[in-house]
């Protein structure tokens, strides 16, 4: 300790200070603009055409068909390595990264997710007024 008044001094400067950490996790945590976490997927959005699956680089998408015009996806968040591949290749917009970051599970099949996609409502027929 050559300096004993310094070491002092930057001690007493630091007390006066706001604290540099946040109170995690009862403060939440503000991701910055363009960080990429949990994937997103809209079913009604998708059309199968599978460029998300062909361009993800460490096989974690699947898109399976369920029905005409309808389409459901497994997602390995386990596998993902959160590049935003799928995100940039999809036609139509149906995968989005979201900035949601706490993923961490004691269970790995829990990081396993399947989006399936609701069959479009119809509306009832137009009944006939009897009025």
């Amino acid at each position: 300790m050559k300096n004993p008044g310094k070491m002092l001094f930057e001690v007493l400067n630091h007390l006066f200070k706001k604290p540099a950490t946040v109170n995690y996790p009862f403060d939440g945590s503000k991701m910055p603009k363009g960080f990429r976490g949990k994937i997103l997927f809209h079913p009604e959005k998708c059309i199968g055409c599978q460029l998300c699956v062909r361009d993800c680089p460490s096989n974690a998408i699947k898109i399976i068909k369920i029905a005409d015009k309808q389409f459901e996806a497994q997602i390995d968040l386990g596998k993902c390595i959160y590049c935003g591949q799928c995100v940039d290749s999809c036609l139509k917009k149906a995968i989005e990264i979201t900035s949601d970051f706490e993923l961490a599970q004691l269970d790995p099949t829990k990081l396993k997710i399947t989006v399936k996609g609701e069959p479009p409502t119809t509306p009832p027929p137009n009944q006939p007024n009897n009025a």
